[in-house]
């Protein structure tokens, strides 16, 4: 048998493969021994000691053809000599799949047992996808040797080798193991997104390398960015993946105005070509998906039968693969004289591995979110993509070298008005849940971070300010017992804050329904045709007076009513398709409310019977809201549905989806779950509230901050009115106390 040794002698004794087509290791010692005889053992797949199957050896064919694997010994060299190593590659190289099985390998390896493997992702549709391939390579069973753990979802035993991630999800393995003793190898992939918590991890690697000499830690970068890893590191081994796009990419010779049509009539110029192959849409916002699939699907009836009919699928960020499109490559062909459209936004990137796609669309900008700390609201600006993404989406087409890209916007632009990488979000996102996980750290000795890039100061200013408005802070500034609480739920801490008064006013059952409500998609779909809009009429029978949140209750409970009656899967669709509501939506509000009721009882938290309906429920409930979110009332300055917020003179209305809307009433005072600039100012998920019941739960120094304005005035003769009112005997005592807490300069919310 032939034996390939990495770099000297004295190193082959701790990693061997045993031959080309395998890539398991073995002790040389035990090489030595090796006869006809001990053959078939070296057949056995060393994750669970079970023959290979003849697909292993189709799909190592495959993975053999993939850019990364030239540098796989160089790579394994790095890791065995290297507590860190960089590696740098294009998008499709076969980076994310391969190296954490080689990592793995190397960790199961006789002198190299030092833990399992995790693999970060910065979604969860990423993380899965992979997870299920890299099961697929290892000729493993999902779940069992090769795992995923994303929000709600844990498909892993303690027996797992190698999991997949999402960033988030690491982080909060960190709070109850800050120093993730259980990994031996820690990869961490899409930095190039740079989100919050990609950044955070970064940062606590530093620490956690001097703390476990042990540890071995992966970078995956893309070449831009692999020289800024490299060097916040200290200088680090760099591996360099070499690939080359050969697809065709064709510039426009101007910039289009109109993007978004503009794509669509590139796509039917396509298409009456009658060349081979699907197509990969890239546009700027999920709005655009939403719009270009219904214009597809409208054009179809006048589309001439000998062309072919056009399928689009919509590939949205936050939702899960459609149920066409399989993991194995995604390649589903165009068997059935049917012509997919695959349309998608930033983000899609890697979720889109297909042999059959020929033909690549790019708008070249996104719509991008961008935290105002001014106004307490994300902004929503268009803005050209980056380079880097640019870039991954030629690569799309790496598996057809005839394909073409057709980029919707000049070379001249893509040099002068795409920066290299975007503004990580660090910068420019809200920190608050971000800060309570560093407090919570800072408990365990590792609330240092040396991020990166600097965090927008102002941002970390808001976000100690709000905790300490959520009582999340002490005196000294250090994370609270009610923080410590807070920081246990996978939340905003405002929707944490809002459980932990549910507890105190006996309403945690309809609380946590509400929260997994809207932790969870948005439920309703939007009307476009018709016939959708006499389907949102239905919802009429869901509204309360109450407000959006307790519509959201009595659709939840419908939703649960109808799956405790064993009603099939298909009359269950089929209800929602009638009531214009996202079965995947609400099935997620199942998974998020059983994940929340899980951590209630790990952490006693008591849980109360369920009581909505009545009148007393329904306020229990809205000061349970009103304890996390006094931060956010609005109130309605003109009588037509012009709500100016409390905290500052932005001005916005009510979502269309709103039961307000549906039912054309307007409440003076409303709490809202979510504000957002986009197109329309709008006001998400709002519930009417009154100035007393708001006075009487708002924290007062909260209160003293607000800057002058109409509303606080009518605030503080609501406040006047509740202080003239007498108290009977039995509360002397009671006032007296409150009188000495409002008078304390570092007075704190109470628990509700």
């Amino acid at each position: 048998m032939m034996a390939l040794l990495l770099g000297s002698p004295e190193e082959a004794k701790d990693l061997l493969p045993v031959s080309t087509e395998k890539s398991c290791f073995l002790d040389e010692s035990d090489v030595s021994d090796v006869d006809e005889g001990l053959l078939d053992d070296l057949e056995l797949n060393p994750f669970d000691g079970l023959p290979y199957s003849s697909r292993f050896y189709e799909l190592l064919k495959q993975r053999e053809s993939l850019p990364i694997w030239k540098s796989k010994y160089v790579f394994l060299e790095s890791l065995l000599d290297n507590q860190i190593v960089v590696v740098s590659g294009r998008a499709k190289s076969g980076k994310s799949s391969q190296i954490p099985q080689w990592c793995a390998e190397f960790c199961l390896s006789e002198h190299n047992r030092r833990g399992t493997v995790v693999c970060t992702q910065v979604q969860r549709q990423t993380a899965v996808w992979l997870a299920m391939r890299v099961a697929d390579e290892l000729d493993v069973n999902i779940g069992h040797e090769v795992g995923y753990v994303v929000p709600f979802e844990n498909c892993c035993t303690n027996d797992t080798i190698l999991r997949y991630c999402t960033d988030e999800m690491l982080l909060r393995e960190m709070m109850s193991n800050p120093l993730l003793s259980n990994y031996g190898v820690i990869i961490i992939d899409d930095v190039y997104e740079r989100f919050v918590s990609t950044d955070v991890l970064l940062a606590f690697l530093k620490d956690m390398l001097l703390a476990r000499p042990e540890l071995k830690v992966v970078i995956i970068s893309p070449p831009e960015l692999s020289s800024k890893i490299v060097s916040y590191y200290g200088n680090v081994p760099l591996v360099e993946v070499e690939s080359t796009s050969s697809a065709e990419v064709v510039y426009t010779s101007a910039t289009q105005r109109d993007h978004f049509h503009a794509a669509l009539r590139l796509l039917y110029e396509i298409h009456h070509t009658q060349e081979k192959g699907d197509i990969v849409v890239f546009l700027a916002c999920e709005q655009e998906i939403k719009q270009a699939y219904e214009m597809i699907h409208q054009e179809a009836v006048y589309t001439n039968p000998k062309v072919g009919e056009l399928l689009p699928i919509p590939l949205y960020s936050h939702q899960s693969l459609p149920q066409y499109l399989p993991y194995e490559g995604l390649d589903y062909g165009c068997k059935d004289h049917r012509r997919k459209v695959v349309l998608t936004t930033s983000l899609g990137e890697s979720l889109v591995w297909m042999s059959n796609i020929h033909f690549v669309i790019d708008v070249g900008v996104e719509r991008r979110k961008v935290y105002n700390t001014r106004i307490r609201a994300e902004s929503v600006i268009t803005q050209p993509i980056s380079r880097i993404r640019a870039e991954m989406r030629k690569q799309v087409l790496d598996s057809c070298p005839t394909g073409k890209v057709f980029c919707l916007y000049t070379e001249e632009f893509a040099q002068s008005d795409m920066k290299t990488f975007l503004t990580p979000k660090v910068e420019e996102s809200n920190l608050t849940s971000m800060v309570l996980f560093l407090k919570r750290m800072d408990i365990a000795g590792l609330g240092h971070c040396e991020f990166i890039n600097r965090p927008d100061p102002e941002s970390l200013m808001q976000a100690l300010e709000d905790l300490d408005y959520l009582a999340a802070l002490d005196n000294d500034g250090n994370l609270s017992e009610f923080g410590i609480i807070m920081s246990e739920f996978p939340l905003d801490p405002q929707l944490s804050k809002s459980i932990l008064a549910a507890c105190e006013f006996d309403c945690v059952d309809e609380v946590l329904t509400l929260t997994a409500m809207v932790t969870a998609p948005n439920c309703f779909l939007d009307s476009i045709t018709e016939a959708d809009v006499i389907k949102q009429s239905n919802r009429r029978k869901f509204l309360h007076p109450a407000g959006d949140h307790f519509t959201l209750l009595n659709l939840y409970r419908e939703y649960e009513q109808m799956k405790t009656t064993n009603a099939s899967q298909y009359d269950i669709e089929r209800w929602c398709q009638d009531n214009l509501l996202n079965y995947t939506a609400l099935e997620m509000a199942c998974v998020i409310r059983s994940e929340l009721l899980d951590i209630m009882k790990r952490i006693e938290l008591p849980v109360s019977e369920p009581a909505f309906g009545s009148d007393e429920n329904v306020l229990n409930i809205k000061k349970s809201l009103l304890s996390g979110y006094f931060m956010q009332i609005a109130r309605d300055v003109d009588g037509l549905g012009n709500y100016i917020m409390l905290t500052h003179k932005q001005v916005g209305q009510l979502h269309p989806d709103s039961g307000y809307c549906i039912s054309h009433s307007v409440p003076e005072w409303v709490l809202f779950h979510e504000f957002s600039v986009a197109d329309r100012s709008c006001i998400r998920i709002a519930s009417e509230i009154s100035p007393d019941l708001f006075m009487q739960l708002a924290p007062q120094y909260y209160f003293s901050n607000l800057p002058p304005s109409e509303s606080k005035e009518l605030l503080q003769k609501a406040l006047d009115a509740i202080s003239t009112i007498p108290d009977s005997p039995e509360h002397e005592d009671d006032e007296d106390t409150d009188d000495e807490e409002q008078s304390a300069p570092e007075q704190r919310c109470n628990i509700q």
